[in-house]
C-alpha cells in the first residue's frame, strides 16, 4: 500500500492545522486531520464553475469572483466556460494554499493561476465584497468551508448571513448571479435567499462524474 505524505502543513487564522496531503497521485486538503476537499472528487466543484458562468457564454467583456480558490478546480470551469476578455478575481484567504497550487498542484491545476485572465487575492472574501462598488461582478462563486455550514474558520459563515448575502446582492450587476456550494441541503439558507429576491434554484451535485447520488447542493441565485 502506497503511502499517505504530508506534503505541507500550515494553521488557519482560527488557528487550525492546515495540510497538504498526497496519495498514490491524488491530493488531499485536511483541516485538524479531516478530508475538507480531494482532487480525486472534483465533480461539484467543475458543476460549480460551469452553472456560474453559463450565462456568460458568448459574452465579450465581464467579470467573475471566485472565493475560494481550493486545489483550482472551479477555476478551471470558469476558465472553460468564458472567453478570452472575461475577467476573473480568484480569492483565497490562506496564503498556503495559493502556494500549494504553484508548487507541489502545479500540474493540477496551478498553470492556470497564470492565465492573463486570472487575478489571484490573498483575502477574506467577505472583506473584499465588503469594499466592492455596486454592480461590479456578473457572476461570484463562493466554494468557501463547507457552504453555509463553516468548518476551516467560524467567520466565513458571517458570508451566508443576511449582511453577508446584502453585500453580495450589492456587489452584483442586474442580472449577475451567485452560484454557492453546499456541503448539504440548508433550508434554511434556501429561505434567507428567497426571501432577498433572489431567483433560486438548488441544484444536486454528484461527489463524482458516475456517482449514482448526489451529495451535495449548488444553490444558483440570480439578482432580479
Amino acid at each position: 500500500m502506497k503511502p499517505h505524505i504530508t506534503l505541507a502543513e500550515t494553521t488557519t487564522p482560527d488557528g487550525k492545522s492546515m495540510a497538504l496531503v498526497e496519495h498514490d497521485g491524488d491530493f488531499s486538503m485536511r483541516v485538524d486531520g479531516r478530508d475538507l476537499m480531494h482532487s480525486s472528487v472534483s465533480a461539484s466543484e467543475l458543476h460549480l464553475g460551469e452553472i456560474a458562468v453559463e450565462q456568460l457564454r458568448g459574452a465579450t467583456e465581464g467579470r467573475v469572483l471566485i472565493g475560494g480558490l481550493g486545489m483550482g478546480f472551479t477555476l478551471k470551469s470558469v476558465l472553460a466556460g468564458v472567453g478570452k476578455n472575461i475577467a476573473v478575481e480568484a480569492v483565497e484567504l490562506i496564503p498556503e494554499v495559493v502556494k500549494w497550487n504553484r508548487t507541489f498542484m502545479k500540474d493540477l491545476n496551478g498553470k492556470l493561476l497564470d492565465d492573463p485572465r486570472v487575478t489571484v487575492v490573498t483575502r477574506d472574501v467577505y472583506a473584499l465584497l465588503n469594499r466592492s462598488k455596486p454592480n461590479t461582478y456578473d457572476a461570484i462563486l463562493l466554494d468557501i468551508d463547507n457552504g453555509p455550514t463553516a468548518m476551516v474558520q467560524k467567520g466565513n459563515a458571517r458570508l451566508y448571513t443576511r449582511q453577508g448575502l446584502q453585500q453580495i446582492r450589492r456587489a452584483l450587476k442586474a442580472g449577475g448571479r451567485v452560484a454557492i456550494w453546499s456541503a448539504s441541503v440548508d433550508t434554511q439558507f434556501e429561505a434567507r435567499l428567497k426571501s432577498m429576491n433572489f431567483r433560486i434554484e438548488a441544484v444536486p451535485a454528484r461527489l463524482h462524474k458516475n456517482a449514482r447520488r448526489s451529495t451535495y447542493t449548488i444553490y444558483v441565485a440570480d439578482k432580479a
